[in-house]
This record gives C-alpha cells, sequence and structure tokens, in this order.
C-alpha cells in the first residue's frame, strides 16, 4: 500500500512538473527584460485613441508579469504625429501607433490597412484582416519599409466633416480648403476642392483662423472635444471615405524578430483587445456626443445626392488608375475589391434589413420616446 501511494504521488508530481514546463515562462525569472518605446499620431487630448495605446501597453506588462514594458510618447515627444512610420522604419522607436493612409505620399497601397473611401464597414474591415487575406497582404507591402503591422483599434463610421457654409452642392466643393488625408483628399480634389494635411492638434486653430473652411476628425465625441462645433457649425455625414477606419501598431521588424514567442503572443492579444475596446468605446460614447452639439447649435446635413455619387464615381476612376500603374497598389486590390462587393451583398440582405426596420420604427416613436436629434434636410439638387 505504502509503495503504490508512493507511485502514485510520484505520477501526480510528474504531471504537475511537465505541465509547468510546457505552460508559457512569462514573468518568471528566466524571462528577458524588454523596454520598448511607442510613439502615436495622436494627441493626449483625443482620450479615446490616445488612450486606448496607454490600455494595449498595460495589458502587455500585465501579460508578462511587467518584463515587457512599452512607454506612450506623443506626438511631439519623440516624432510628429505624421512621421510614426518613418521613426519606426527607421528603428527610432520600436513601435508606434498610427493610421496607415496618412503616409499613401509614400505609396497608395499604404490606404487600404485604415480605410478606402467607400469601403468596408468597421465588421468587415475586421473579417477582411483577420480572414480575408487582408492582414497578410499588407504585412508583404510592409515588409518593404521595415515594420510589421498589427490590427490595433477601430473608430466604425466616421462622420463627414466640419464645414463653415453649408454644402449644397457639388459646385460648393469648388476651391474649399478641407483638412482632409489619405484617398479621402484625393478624391475631395477631384471633384475641386483644395485637400490638405493636418494632425489633430493643428485642426482647430487652422479652422478658426480660416486657413481651411472645412475639416473632419472622427465623429462627435472626439469632435466635441476638439471644439470644432465653436467654430464652423455645419456638420456633414457620411462620411464615405472612412466607413470602418483601422488604427495600427507598427513595429520595426528587427525588434519583432527578437521578440520571445510568448511576448509576441502578448502583444498580439493585446492589440486584438484595443482593436475591440475602441470600437466599443466610440459605439458607447457617441450618441451623446452627437446630442450635446445639437443642443449647442450644430446642424447635421447630409452631403447632397450629386456630391456623394461624384465621390463614388471619382473613387472608382482612381483605384482604376493606380491599379494600373502601382504593382503593390494592385496586388492587394484585386483581393479588397472582390471581398467589398460579396461583404455589402451580406450585409445588405442580414444587417442592412434589420437596421433600416429599426431606423424607421425608432423614428415612428412618439417624442417623448425617441431620441431629439435633429437634422437638416438634404439639400436638393
Amino acid at each position: 500500500m505504502q509503495r503504490r501511494s508512493f507511485l502514485k504521488q510520484a505520477a501526480s508530481a510528474g504531471v504537475g512538473a511537465a505541465a509547468a514546463i510546457a505552460s508559457p515562462a512569462i514573468g518568471q525569472t528566466g524571462s528577458p527584460e524588454v523596454r520598448w518605446r511607442v510613439a502615436t499620431s495622436f494627441p493626449k487630448s483625443v482620450d479615446t485613441i490616445y488612450g486606448v495605446s496607454e490600455h494595449m501597453v498595460k495589458r502587455v506588462s500585465d501579460a508578462t508579469g511587467g518584463k515587457f514594458q512599452i512607454r506612450v510618447f506623443a506626438p511631439g515627444e519623440i516624432v510628429p504625429a505624421l512621421q510614426v512610420a518613418d521613426a519606426v522604419q527607421q528603428g527610432t522607436v520600436e513601435c508606434g501607433h498610427t493610421a496607415s493612409y496618412y503616409y499613401v505620399g509614400k505609396n497608395t497601397a499604404f490606404g487600404f490597412e485604415t480605410t478606402m473611401p467607400f469601403g468596408l464597414n468597421s465588421r468587415q474591415q475586421n473579417a477582411w484582416l483577420s480572414f480575408g487575406g487582408g492582414r497578410k497582404l499588407i504585412n508583404e507591402f510592409l515588409r518593404e519599409y521595415n515594420i510589421v503591422g498589427l490590427t490595433c483599434g477601430n473608430t466604425g463610421a466616421q462622420m463627414g466633416g466640419w464645414f463653415r457654409k453649408e454644402i449644397k452642392s457639388l459646385a460648393d466643393l469648388k476651391g474649399l480648403k478641407m483638412r482632409i488625408p489619405g484617398f479621402g483628399g484625393r478624391i475631395f480634389g477631384a471633384l475641386g476642392a483644395v485637400p490638405q494635411a493636418l494632425p489633430a492638434g493643428e485642426i482647430y486653430q487652422a479652422l478658426e483662423r480660416g486657413t481651411i473652411d472645412a475639416a473632419e476628425w472622427v465623429g462627435p465625441y472626439d469632435d466635441e472635444k476638439l471644439g470644432f462645433f465653436k467654430v464652423a457649425k455645419n456638420y456633414c455625414y457620411p462620411g464615405w471615405w472612412e466607413p470602418g477606419s483601422t488604427l495600427s501598431l507598427y513595429v520595426n521588424i528587427k525588434a519583432w524578430d527578437a521578440l520571445p514567442a510568448e511576448y509576441k503572443a502578448a502583444l498580439e492579444s493585446a492589440c486584438g483587445e484595443a482593436n475591440d475596446r475602441l470600437l466599443a468605446d466610440y459605439d458607447n460614447r457617441n450618441p451623446a456626443a452627437l446630442q450635446r452639439l445639437v443642443n449647442q447649435g450644430t446642424v447635421l446635413r447630409a452631403y447632397p445626392r450629386d456630391v456623394m455619387q461624384a465621390a463614388f464615381e471619382a473613387s472608382k476612376q482612381i483605384y482604376a488608375e493606380e491599379a494600373a500603374k502601382n504593382p503593390a497598389f494592385k496586388k492587394i486590390f484585386i483581393n479588397w475589391e472582390p471581398y467589398r462587393t460579396e461583404a455589402y451583398r451580406w450585409f445588405r440582405v442580414g444587417e442592412g434589413t434589420m437596421d433600416n426596420f429599426m431606423f424607421a420604427s425608432l423614428s415612428a416613436q412618439p417624442a417623448a420616446q425617441a431620441a431629439p436629434v435633429k437634422s437638416a434636410a438634404p439639400a436638393k439638387k
């Protein structure tokens, strides 16, 4: 009996030892200390996006027992907001939290990772990146810039910008100076506007001084904090150039390759959590913020039909031109375009019909029950 008891105890101890050996060594004595810096393109005043980068690095630290620490640096503390990708590429910092479409001037293929005008909504974008081949294609492209990209935030559908004067038709865009980056800016340029790329911290002052006539950022919560409603009262929708904008953690490829496997897993998991967290945060904050803006005199205006149609046609022409001359763009585009078509076919049946029913049903409620947000009717041609 004693011998059998001893054997059982030994076997039990052996199982425990094997489990301990098989489990990740994160946070244990043998794990290396890693200290990184992350430069962000987003100011501290935008607590949604800046805040999610802080949350992400905390989760990495928590998952590694404090062994893997990443410190967040705001724009200007190491590099300017729109030079984060350059800093990562050159190894000035190990990683950066940014939006890929800030860098379409380097190569237009950068646009796909964040969003494309009349492209995928937030859920479709996540699906494409995770399961539709998007992330694989993008990271193949990013290797040319010594970068590994991780999905790290989504804003959801954005608003269509603040205008000092009402946009009644396509003609009102002629000569209009607007802060808008990426392909959205290029399409506005094709429609006669003058697009300008400005970081978040410079938009209000430019709009207040009249250096620009219009500006877009994200949506009600961020836009309220940045104060745009104080200098421009016309708030247009939808943000057809940003139907589901993804933010990215760009990691220097040498820094990534040097990470232990368990630290890579911790970073990937933290970025995935940040992606879900940011979208939920915006969906939670934007409704009340939109109502506050309206209460303070903001006028909601749908883009006129001729503007929407002209922009859509311009997007198709620009994409065709880019695919014809840029192999990197074409390689991603020929995957992305049919994926977009199929995604919207499904959403039209599943999501769209339900959403449209609920929009109509809730609008028909008595005034005391329905949400009081009001918007101006779309301008007629």
